[in-house]
Formats: C-alpha cells, structure tokens, sequence
C-alpha cells in the first residue's frame, strides 16, 4: 500500500509520462498471476515501453491535462497502463503477442497522437512494420538511388565501346 507522499509522487510521475507519450494503452490484466504479468512487463519494457499496474483513482489524477484523460471512461475495473514515447507500434504489437498465449488480458483503448484509439486500431497498429524494420526500409530507398545512378552512368561508356566495336567489326568485314 502506497502512502499520501508516494501517491503524489506516482501521479506526477504519471503526469509527465503521459505528457511525452507517443502511445498510451490501457489493459485489463485480471485473470493473469504475477509470473504472466511479471513476463507481460519484461516484454514490453524490452520494447522501449513501461507497464504500471495502477488504481483507477490515480489514473484520472495523473491523466489530469494530458490526452490520456481521454481514457477516463475506461478506468474501470483493474487496470495496467502501457505508456511508449517513442515507439507506438512496438508495445501494441508485444500486447498483441502476448494476448495470443494469454486471452485473460484485454485492451480496453489507448491515446494515440491525441486520439482516442479502439481495440481494433491498435491491433492495425500491432500489425504495422516496427520503426527498425521502416528505418532500414528507407536506408535501403535511398541506398538504391545512388547504386541505379552509378549503374546509368557505366552504361554510357559500356554502349559506346559497344557501339566502336561494332563499327571496327563492319569496317574489318569490308
């Protein structure tokens, strides 16, 4: 049990997470045991995200001024939140991961770009190429366009050897 001052400091630590996330998600863990959310929080902070196991009461206090208020409806029940602030795609897809092998955790919504975000949003979102995987998607982009540069460019001397030696060839035939 958290006293008054760690309360406080829970909330305005909460405050300013919400405040730089790029993603937050609100789950129902119930029906889990501590290994199955121990592992859950081992996943996603493998991610670059945080879980926080927290009281509805201090969920309303720390989304006071921030686009998680937006989730106020929401905060019934148990509840984790899953706060990503740099990331938005890689803890909606190890939430979705993890809900294939353990079904007793929903996702009840999330804030994403200010926007209040469904169940079935943030499972499209799961379904997304991760920042890496689009990163190296656009390094390879612009990689090709130097390499089909240098290519253009030897085909120009290639053709005119080319074209010199079919005319030595014609001239040698007659």
């Amino acid at each position: 049990m958290l006293n008054l001052p760690q309360k406080k400091e829970l909330v305005k630590r909460l405050n300013q997470e919400f405040s730089e996330a790029a993603i937050a998600i609100l789950v129902d863990y119930k029906g889990l045991d501590v290994e199955k959310i121990t592992r859950l929080r081992f996943e996603i902070r493998q991610q670059g995200a945080g879980m926080e196991v927290v009281k509805n009461t201090l969920l309303r206090r720390a989304s006071e001024g921030t686009d998680a208020a937006l989730l106020e409806p929401y905060y019934q029940g148990p509840s984790a939140v899953v706060i990503s602030r740099d990331d938005p795609v890689a803890p909606a897809k190890a939430l979705a991961d993890f809900i294939k092998d353990n079904e007793n955790l929903e996702i009840k919504a999330g804030v994403f770009n200010g926007k209040l975000v469904s169940v079935d949003e943030i499972q499209q979102l799961a379904k997304m190429p991760s920042r890496e995987e689009l990163l190296g998607k656009l390094v390879s982009t612009i990689n090709q366009v130097p390499t089909s540069f240098v290519r253009v460019l030897n085909e120009v001397p290639r053709s005119m050897v080319n074209v010199l030696d079919a005319v030595r060839e014609k001239k040698e035939a007659a």
